[in-house]
């Protein structure tokens, strides 16, 4: 399955080592409010470090949209590293040209180099040569550690593999090992569960899995395009309307894999103090809308997935940002947790639903990219992947 360079295929003793990393983390204030995706590159960061090289990171913030915005500076996040790492962690104030080039000739072996945000440039996005080319001046060795940007054909994601050697980094070798086993070789019966607002987001995924898994459990607002396919009227509920007659499609396909919420929750607004009430599954009432799987279903897809060997979630059951419409997730979260098999959960929303639920610790592989992992699920190439050396 992975048959790229790995950072342990690299000889990196001494060399100035480029890593692009996924530091686009959340600020409050100037401060990393989410530490997760700086954790995550630490085994990269410190193996580099051991053998002797001079590591200098890469990474995009947000979406600055090209020009160069304080808010979205990286210079918080390098102070933030600077306690997590036994070295010295330094900034360079742009991640191409003079500034850069001075802040790289100064780094010394063992120590750490930030870069400011790559998306100051807008040649970024546009996977500009001329971009990809000035990266790769400041470094002997180009390692990717960046699942989260995987699914990007950014300058700093393949272009610069074009002008270096290029290997992937622990946690992207981790990655693409638990995700793409999972789709691949998956110990059977393989879950699937499907949650988060939109139909259309997951069209491909749920044609890829209708093939692979033997159950696809479906929750959160993407359920309701689905019951409107089946005729239910459903109020004021999200509904996508222009992916109804696709959902009815893979419906009718054989083999009976998708499964629907039985009862769900309904509120007559959207709001955390929204009056509920539970009902099964059906037409809701005027003024009403979905907000959650009800507890039959929990129950009915806690059954499936404590037989799974392989359970993959993506997306929450409801909006559990309201603790009245969290029940489905967390009872979902906690069959997964409960369950004996390899579970990997990607996306952000069911990530951070698994967080709050404080049961991270009792699942196999906790992905920290939502679109990579979305794409790898819908059997996609990653370009960030590609564009590295074939062992």
């Amino acid at each position: 399955m992975f048959n790229k360079k790995m950072l342990t295929d690299l000889d990196d003793k001494g060399k100035k080592v480029l890593v692009r990393v996924d530091f686009n983390v959340p600020l409050k204030d100037g401060k990393v409010g989410d530490d997760t995706r700086i954790k995550a590159a630490l085994p990269t960061i410190n193996y580099l470090l051991e053998n002797g090289a001079a590591v200098i990171l890469c990474s995009h913030l947000g979406r600055p949209k090209g020009v160069a915005d304080p808010a979205f500076s990286l210079k918080p996040v390098a102070d933030y590293l600077g306690g997590m790492v036994n070295a010295p962690v330094k900034f360079a104030e742009d991640c191409i040209g003079e500034k850069a080039e001075e802040a790289v000739k100064t780094l010394k072996v063992g120590e750490v180099l930030v870069l400011e945000n790559t998306r100051f440039h807008k040649e970024e996005k546009k996977n500009d040569p001329g971009m990809a080319k000035a990266l790769a001046l400041l470094a002997d060795l180009y390692v990717n550690d960046a699942f989260g940007s995987a699914h990007r054909a950014h300058a700093s994601t393949t272009g610069v593999a074009e002008y270096l050697p290029a290997a992937a980094g622990f946690l992207l070798q981790k990655e693409i090992q638990y995700l793409g086993n999972a789709i691949a070789e998956p110990q059977r019966p393989f879950v699937a569960i499907l949650g988060g607002a939109k139909v259309s987001d997951k069209i491909g995924v749920i044609e890829n899995l209708l093939t692979k898994a033997d159950n696809i459990l479906i929750g959160g607002g993407m359920a309701n395009t689905f019951f409107k396919a089946q005729g239910y009227e459903m109020s004021d509920s999200l509904v996508e309307d222009e992916v109804v007659d696709t959902a009815k499609a893979l419906m009718e396909k054989p083999g009976g894999k998708l499964m629907l919420p039985v009862d769900v929750a309904i509120a007559d607004a959207f709001d955390a103090d929204a009056n509920a009430k539970t009902m099964d599954s059906g037409d809701v009432p005027e003024g009403w809308r979905v907000l959650d799987i009800g507890p039959k279903t929990v129950e009915a897809f806690a059954s499936v997935i404590k037989d799974a060997g392989t359970v993959v979630w993506n997306g929450p059951m409801g909006v559990f940002e309201f603790p009245k419409f969290a029940q489905g997730t967390f009872g979902v979260a906690k069959a997964v947790a409960d369950s004996k098999a390899v579970s990997i959960i990607g996306g952000g929303d069911s990530v951070a639903a698994i967080n709050q639920s404080g049961l991270e610790a009792k699942i196999t592989h906790v992905s920290t990219g939502g679109g990579a992992s979305l794409e790898m699920l819908e059997g996609k190439e990653l370009p960030g992947l590609s564009a590295l050396n074939d062992k």
